[in-house]
């Protein structure tokens, strides 16, 4: 069937209306303040064939893989006339199910429509906690994915609209706060029958076939748009490699490697050189690995092209198995996310020389973690207090970088002190930018963020999950580096102790704080080149000492 570019482009926005409209139905429905307030949730819908066809803008880039894998073990489980009408699907696990990490709960839902099986429904949500050895399940210390939490297959939790309670009862029984995860994965199951109604209104307009031939154009434009982009990079070979600080466990100075070869439209990516798999919990799986390069690439060459399987089919990448960034079982992965950010800078590395005016100096390349865990004094109820914290997003060839932002395949908002301190027995003391962090350039990069927080009449535990804390954020073109990241424990005197970048139970009194400096980023250009208001712009705001001034743009500040 012939579809007209207008109605294939209103059947589009209908579509993309329907995972935005699921999306902020998940968050406005969730408990815990990592998808209510920061947002750390994704929603898509998935044809017949297991690919994605859209995506809501405001989901998050690494949450791509997650989507299609468990959605792929689910196609690859049951026959298609065994699915009905009400059944949802659950499944988080990186080596059985699809899944990326535990904490990300994949959702999938079948919608038919006119008694057809139209495709799938999904969200997924990132939990604040999901069991295992530490709180918050993201800490350092993990060197298998069995100490990382509860390891959900994809099950149907329910049948045909019915509830398998027993299901739930299992799934909550291995969690550290029962019910406020009970209230998320009920904003997910709300956004899932949600979606599916709205895509059953959309059948009802446009009828099936219509639907699938414009499944099959928004994929097939979609295609064809990225190899036009892709066509513009320049013939050749381009290589990168960057470094991870280490896992927690003794390894240090992980290399990710990649060599990127363009010829025409056609672009691989090979990571061979990179890393074998660690004991600690920095691995990812491929599914995390492609959507990570994948993001990239898209964002170097056109941040406009939709994200679905359009992009996935003509970015060809290549992952050794047994790699930290192809694991195999029984692998950690919990902090795959800052490996993927890592990714996302070696790819644009190696791409720098070949795009110019689209490179960006490295950003903070961490996903800063810092999880506050211990039993409320007022209530007596356990809480645990999951963030990841943005930082510098690296200096641009027209314009600074940004401070103290979630960057690339995250996508996330920082948590208020507001939503802090109401949901949680904690105090911020301090909320800012770490001062000089973003490094000199003709325009610099982003600074890091800095939190002071302090337990309220109790003593808590805390746990984090650094990166960038040892290697510094690299600059390009001239451009500066910025500086590294790190974690500090204050007594009530103000006397500072540094812990390591993976700490793990930290005990923290009443009378001390936990600070976190998050790393900055890296400066495009030579510094000598900044221009005068600008210097100025950077001695007014704060952000900046005379001192840093002085040093790297020669200009005299005192005396």
């Amino acid at each position: 069937m012939n579809l007209d570019p207008i109605t294939l482009e209103i059947i589009h926005n209908a579509l993309r209306s329907v995972t935005d409209e699921t999306f902020i139905a998940l968050m406005k429905s969730a408990y815990s303040t990592n998808i209510k307030e920061r947002r750390d949730h994704s929603t898509g819908f998935i044809d017949v064939q297991g690919r994605l066809v859209v995506m809501s803008d405001a989901s998050l880039p690494v949450h791509l893989g997650s989507l299609l894998g468990v959605t792929a073990t689910l196609l690859g489980k049951y026959p298609l006339d065994e699915l009905r009408d009400g059944d949802i699907f659950v499944a988080n696990d990186p080596h059985a199910a699809g899944g990326t990490h535990l904490p990300d709960v994949t959702m999938v839902m079948p919608v038919f429509a006119h008694g057809h099986l139209l495709g799938f429904v999904g969200n997924i949500a990132h939990h604040a906690d999901i069991g295992g050895m530490t709180p918050g399940s993201l800490a350092g210390g993990m060197t298998e994915i069995y100490q990382e939490g509860l390891r959900i297959p994809l099950i149907r939790l329910f049948r045909q609209g019915e509830l398998q309670q027993d299901l739930l009862d299992l799934l909550l029984l291995n969690v550290r706060v029962p019910d406020e995860r009970r209230g998320d994965y009920f904003a997910q199951v709300a956004a899932c029958r949600l979606g599916s109604r709205r895509m059953v209104e959309i059948a009802d307009m446009y009828q099936v076939p219509m639907l699938e031939a414009a499944f099959e154009a928004i994929l097939a434009r979609t295609q064809q748009r990225m190899r036009l982009a892709v066509n513009t990079i320049p013939d050749g070979t381009y290589t990168f490699e960057d470094q991870l600080d280490d896992d927690g466990q003794g390894t240090y100075d992980i290399p990710i490697r990649v060599q990127i070869e363009v010829q025409g439209d056609r672009i691989r990516l090979d990571f061979s050189g990179t890393s074998p798999q660690v004991p600690g919990n920095l691995n990812t799986g491929l599914n995390a690995t492609q959507s990570a390069a994948c993001y990239a690439i898209k964002a170097l060459l056109d941040p406009e092209i939709p994200n679905n399987q359009g992009v996935l089919d003509v970015i060809e990448v290549f992952v050794p198995e047994g790699s930290l960034i192809n694991c195999r079982f029984p692998g950690a992965v919990a902090q795959r996310a800052t490996t993927c950010q890592r990714i996302v800078d070696v790819v644009l590395g190696a791409l720098t020389s070949a795009l110019p005016e689209a490179s960006v100096g490295a950003a903070n390349g961490a996903n800063t973690t810092a999880v506050f865990s211990g039993v409320d004094p007022a209530t007596q109820q356990s809480y645990v207090y999951l963030e990841t914290l943005g930082g510098g997003f690296g200096g641009r060839a027209t314009k600074d970088g940004k401070d103290a932002v979630q960057v690339h395949i995250t996508n996330t908002s920082n948590l208020p002190v507001e939503a802090i301190e109401m949901e949680y027995p904690l105090l911020v003391e301090g909320y800012g930018v770490v001062e000089d962090s973003g490094g000199a350039g003709t325009f610099r990069g982003g600074a890091g963020l800095r939190r002071v927080v302090r337990p309220m009449g109790h003593t808590c535990t805390f746990n984090g999950a650094g990166e960038r804390f040892r290697h510094q954020p690299w600059g390009i073109f001239g451009g500066e580096p910025g500086r590294t990241g790190r974690y500090l424990l204050s007594d009530e005197v103000g006397r500072e102790q540094r812990l390591n970048d993976k700490p793990m139970g930290v005990t923290v009194t009443p009378e001390q704080t936990v600070i976190i400096e998050t790393p900055g980023s890296g400066g495009y250009g030579p510094p000598e080149q900044r221009c005068a208001d600008l210097i100025q712009e950077d001695l007014q705001s704060g952000k900046f000492t005379p001192t840093f001034i002085e040093r790297h743009y020669g200009v005299k500040t005192t005396g």
